[in-house]
């Protein structure tokens, strides 16, 4: 490794020449990658701005969560999870099983490293990969130079805040549903959760359980299934019938059972789609809420549904409908999105919204060594799919040069460092 400093050592700048990938993110997509490349024998550079794996389930949600399918879907490729656990495990037990995972295959991120910028380097047939870190009080830059960069910063790395008319002349607390750990200080208070996913339903079910008075806005139209159909998880249950039947008409016989399970939603506030829930997710993404009690306290009335919001003002709110409520807080449960766009300088694989342009199931590798995991929309088992295809096919060339030559450091750089 070549570094300097300065006079007052508060400044290091070095050059690191990686042999095998660099994976940007250390949540389950990055691991699922790392974990596959390791089983090929193929060394990697995991990148992580937080001081930990997983950041988003340790640091960005609400106590009460739990994996909403069941674990046999959820599990990453080559280590399921320990017997004991139960169908749909605990928040705690996922990280823990994230953290075991990571040591079992020996992942070791390099932690506090926040990517700046990757840019592919057409005169050398490289990657670029500018970070940056803080340690104390010394600010390190470092730039990585390999023949692969895997993006796995997924679809949920940054906050979704939206621009509504007054809401910063509101006088109470509000906070991103990423910000929300429990209810217990909200008892007694009028809250205004905004957004009816799955996040809102739940923060507004959790806010019910600890005496809380939830308004939760109900924009645009939700499919609301029921989480078991007849003792069998709904998910399960759908990818069986679809190994038989196209999807609208398994959507059809989904909607039909939920109608006789939770009854009409939409009497409830809750539109549904004009387009089926599978065909929805599989078109446009979009996630349908699967129930763990929220629409239980929307039929007595604990959690009232209200409109879209038309303004904020000191203490109220004004829904579009006419109608005013006093509120003492407000919970953004407005979701997340990709923040890929702000340092992979790239245009021809990635999207200006920062997801692959190519669809499900081919956008998981783009041209020059650019590869993507955990943005198919089809959460871990999608991202655990992505990962064993990726690892595959960095193994193919890497096996067919380590037949003709050994790793070169590039005369373009002095790189030094070797991982």
């Amino acid at each position: 490794m070549f570094s300097f400093s300065d006079q007052n050592n508060m400044f290091a700048r070095r050059c690191v020449w990686v042999n095998g990938p660099v994976i940007v993110g250390a949540g389950p997509s990055g691991l699922a990658v790392g974990a596959c490349l390791k089983e090929q024998g193929i060394p990697c550079v995991v990148l992580e701005r937080a001081d930990c794996i997983a950041s988003l389930w340790q640091k960005r949600t609400y106590d009460r969560l739990k994996l909403h399918l069941p674990k046999q879907f959820c599990q990453l490729p080559k280590l399921p999870f320990p017997q004991h656990f139960p169908e749909y495990p605990t928040k705690k037990q996922f990280i823990d099983y994230l953290e075991s995972y990571a040591s079992h295959f020996g992942i070791k991120p390099q932690f506090n490293e926040s990517v700046e910028s990757a840019k592919y380097d057409e005169a050398c047939r490289l990657w670029r990969i500018k970070t940056v870190s803080l340690q104390g009080s010394v600010r390190s830059e470092i730039e990585y130079i390999c023949q692969w960069i895997v993006v796995a910063t997924g679809e949920n790395a940054e906050r979704v805040v939206p621009e509504i008319d007054g809401l910063g002349d509101f006088y109470g607390e509000i906070i991103h549903a990423c910000e929300y750990k429990s209810g217990e200080k909200y008892s007694g208070k009028k809250v205004l959760v905004v957004g009816c996913g799955n996040s809102g339903m739940e923060v507004s079910l959790d806010l019910v359980n600890h005496n809380a008075k939830p308004s939760m806005v109900s924009r645009s139209s939700v499919h609301v299934l029921p989480r078991e159909i007849f003792g069998k998880s709904t998910f399960e249950l759908a990818m069986m019938m679809m190994k038989w039947l196209p999807v609208w008409i398994v959507d059809k016989i989904l909607l039909l059972l939920t109608w006789f399970i939770l009854g009409n939603t939409e009497s409830y506030g809750l539109k549904r789609p004009s387009i089926g829930p599978l065909e929805l997710k599989n078109t446009y993404g979009k996630t349908p809420v699967l129930d763990v009690g929220a629409l239980e306290k929307i039929r007595s009335g604990d959690i009232e549904v209200v409109p879209g919001i038309k303004k904020f003002s000191k203490n109220m709110v004004e829904l579009v409908n006419g109608e005013e409520l006093a509120i003492d807080s407000v919970v953004l449960a407005t979701g997340y999105c990709s923040n890929v766009p702000s340092w992979l300088k790239e245009a021809e694989f990635f999207s200006k919204a920062g997801y692959p342009k190519t669809p499900f199931p081919n956008g998981w590798k783009g041209n020059t060594g650019l590869y993507a995991v955990g943005f198919t929309k089809r959460g871990l088992s999608g991202a655990s799919s992505d990962a064993m295809k990726i690892a595959q096919d960095i193994s193919k060339v890497w096996k067919e040069d380590l037949k003709q030559k050994k790793q070169k450091v590039p005369t373009h750089r002095r790189c030094i460092s070797t991982f």
